[in-house]
C-alpha cells in the first residue's frame, strides 16, 4: 500500500475493494485503540467526543473513521467545523449520518465521508425499529437507491447494516463504496464489531451479528468485589485504629517537638 505516516490512505482502502475484507472495530478508549493497532486490525470508529491527540497516537497504524454525532451537531456549519477539527486531529475520514446537503457540502471540502444505509440506529423509526432492512425486494431496492444517493454526492463509503448477505452481495457489486458491513455477511468490504461485543462486556441487549471471543464482564465483575473489599477492609482499619501505623506517618524528634510546643505557648502568649 501507499502509507502516509504508515496509515492507509483513503485511495488505498478503495484499492482493497473485491481482493481481500477488511477488519473494523469501534473503540472507546486509548487501551482498545493501542490493542486493535497491535492486533494489525485495518480501521477503526472513533466518535468525536473521545477523538483525541492520544488517540490518534493510541490508534497507530490504524485507519480511523471519526464518528460526527447526529443529533449533537446540528446545523451544516456545526458539522463542517467538527469534521474539520477531526481531521486536523489526524482522522482518515469522518462518519456522517446528517443530510446529502451536509454529506454533500463535507465531501465537496475534500473531507472523505462515510455514511449509513440499511437499519440506521438514529433513523430506525423510518424502517420499522431495530430490525433488519432489506428483506424484501422493495426494501432492497429503497437500500440500494441510498446507495446511489450517496454515490452520487462524493460518499467515501457507507456502513452497511442488518441487511440480507446476499442483498449485500448484489449492492457490493454494482457499488464503488466501500461498505462497512455490521451484520451483512460475508459479502461486504470490511466486517466492522463493537469492541465491546468483541470482548465480552456489552451492557444489555447484543447484536446478533456480534461474535464474543472475551470475558471481559467476568474481570470486570471480579475486580468490582476486590473493590468493595478493598474498600471496607481500609473502613474497618481506621474504624479500629489499625490505620494509619506508625509507618504511614511522618516522624518527628522530641527536642524539635517539645521546641514546637513552646513556640505555640509563646505564639498563644
Amino acid at each position: 500500500m501507499g502509507l502516509k505516516n504508515n496509515r492507509p490512505t483513503v485511495a488505498d482502502i478503495r484499492a482493497q475493494k473485491g481482493k481481500r475484507q477488511l477488519t473494523m472495530l469501534y473503540v472507546e478508549t486509548p487501551d482498545e485503540a493501542a490493542a486493535a493497532a497491535a492486533a494489525g486490525i485495518d480501521m477503526l470508529s472513533i466518535i468525536a467526543p473521545v477523538w483525541t491527540s492520544e488517540m490518534r497516537e493510541a490508534a497507530g497504524d490504524c485507519f480511523v473513521q471519526v464518528g460526527l454525532l447526529y443529533g449533537v451537531l446540528v446545523t451544516l456549519e456545526d458539522y463542517q467545523r467538527a469534521a474539520h477539527a477531526a481531521m486536523q486531529t489526524g482522522a482518515d475520514c469522518v462518519y456522517c449520518a446528517s443530510s446529502f446537503g451536509t454529506i454533500k457540502a463535507l465531501a465537496d471540502d475534500g473531507i472523505p465521508v462515510v455514511s449509513h444505509v440499511g437499519l440506521i440506529p438514529s433513523k430506525a423509526t423510518w424502517t420499522g425499529g431495530f430490525k433488519a432492512v432489506g428483506k424484501t425486494a422493495q426494501s432492497a431496492l429503497d437500500v440500494m437507491r441510498h446507495i446511489e444517493q450517496l454515490e452520487a454526492i462524493g460518499c467515501f463509503g457507507a456502513e452497511l447494516e442488518v441487511v440480507p448477505d446476499r442483498v449485500a452481495l448484489e449492492i457490493s457489486k454494482r457499488t464503488n463504496l466501500v461498505l462497512l458491513g455490521m451484520g451483512a455477511g460475508p459479502y461486504a468490504d470490511a466486517q466492522y464489531l463493537f469492541a465491546e461485543d468483541v470482548l465480552g462486556c456489552t451492557a444489555g441487549h447484543k447484536p446478533r451479528h456480534a461474535k464474543t471471543y472475551r470475558n471481559f464482564q467476568a474481570e470486570f465483575d471480579r475486580l468490582q468485589y476486590e473493590r468493595i473489599a478493598a474498600f471496607r477492609e481500609f473502613k474497618q482499619d481506621v474504624d479500629t485504629g489499625a490505620y494509619p501505623e506508625t509507618g504511614h506517618s511522618i516522624a518527628i524528634s522530641d527536642t524539635e517537638l517539645a521546641a514546637f510546643i513552646e513556640g505555640l505557648e509563646k505564639v498563644r502568649i
